[in-house]
């Protein structure tokens, strides 16, 4: 996976400020932190949603296995 370090970063930047211009870049990144903030939210809720599909998923298979142990058991 490529790397972007501060040199890169730096140019980015330094190009953004002369495309949009020093009005419009403040708010341009501000639009962009907000997307990244809803981002990170719904993949943190996805996350979150799957984690408690695959505990329960297990919870079941641990209570079937603990049924089959005491039928052979018996």
């Amino acid at each position: 996976m490529p790397q972007i370090g501060w040199l890169e970063i730096l140019a980015i930047v330094i190009i953004a400020i002369l495309v949009l211009g020093p009005k419009e870049f403040p708010i341009a990144l501000k639009k962009i932190g907000s997307y990244f903030g809803k981002l990170k939210n719904t993949l943190s809720s996805f996350q979150k949603e799957v984690s408690s599909v695959t505990e329960n998923i297990d919870i079941e298979k641990d209570v079937s296995q603990k049924e089959i142990n005491k039928k052979d058991n018996e």
